[in-house]
């Protein structure tokens, strides 16, 4: 495993240092690597894309413990130290890695050789919650989830109704499966060490995401709401058909954060429903 003695010896011969525009914090500690593959709960022959490996800690952990690896990682620098220390699984074809960004990857190469795969990723700040609302709504086969991000992205994707946290990620990301937090992150695990805590999310994505309403149905409308949370609902969505509020058993005097993600999947039905038959 990589300790923070031999990643300040890697640096040092490929003449690196972290990248503070990546948000490059890298992982030191194999106690916490050891932690992160437990609760992701990989094994022997587990298809997993890791998100920013970097040097290669967390990649390290994952391939000993028998996963098939996807490491993905924009920093083309990083790439040539990466593959140094992972020669091994190199060779033997148990790891494949990328080079490019996240943000603008064609996913279905990528995860074309399985139909399920288990995302592990320490997580720039920056795209943390965007790229995986994205990738929930756009690639099913991602299954399960274990991320790194900093604490307060964590408790916003995880947090239930009349949370002060509780948003637009939390309903969104609600939509498409189940999230928990999984563990604190201390920010000495990490070479340089961020100003920021960290925190373990685990996602579990739902079998059957089908519900009463399309994805694209509800999304406009919760990031309408949450846009002015703390305006009434029907002040924030004014424009919401007649009868739609009553038909989903909503008050209209109801503020954004007190609906659970069953009472936005009623009012996006009935929006709907509305919209296409007003009378």
């Amino acid at each position: 495993m990589l300790t923070r003695t031999r990643i300040r010896e890697l640096l040092d011969s490929h003449d690196l240092s972290p990248s503070r525009a990546l948000g490059q914090n890298f992982l030191c500690d194999p106690a916490m690597v050891d932690k992160i593959v437990r609760t992701a709960g990989v094994g022997e022959g587990t298809s997993v894309v890791e998100i920013g490996p970097g040097l290669g800690s967390l990649t390290l952990g994952l391939c000993r413990a028998g996963a098939r690896v996807t490491a993905i990682e924009v920093d083309k620098y990083l790439i040539p130290p990466l593959r140094e220390v992972t020669a091994e699984f190199l060779d033997n074809g148990q790891l494949t890695i990328v080079n490019a960004d996240v943000m603008e990857l064609d996913w279905d190469p990528v995860l074309a050789t399985s139909q399920q795969w288990s995302v592990v990723a320490n997580l720039p700040y920056n795209i943390a919650t965007p790229l995986i609302l994205d990738l929930l709504a756009e690639q099913p086969t991602l299954t399960q989830w274990v991320v790194m991000v900093q604490r307060e992205a964590g408790e916003r994707l995880v947090a239930d109704s009349g949370s002060r946290t509780y948003g637009i990620p939390s309903v969104l990301l609600a939509f498409w499966a189940e999230a928990r937090l999984a563990g604190s992150v201390p920010a000495e695990v990490f070479l340089p060490r961020p100003n920021v805590e960290s925190v373990l999310v685990k996602i579990v994505r739902r079998p059957d995401s089908a519900m009463a309403c399309e994805f694209d149905e509800l999304a406009p409308l919760v990031r309408r709401a949450f846009g002015q949370r703390r305006k009434m609902l029907r002040r924030s969505l004014s424009a919401t058909p007649a009868g739609a509020f009553e038909a989903a058993s909503i008050e209209p005097t109801a503020r954004p954060e007190e609906l659970s993600l069953e009472d936005w999947v009623r009012l996006a039905g009935a929006v709907v429903s509305r919209t296409d038959d007003p009378q």
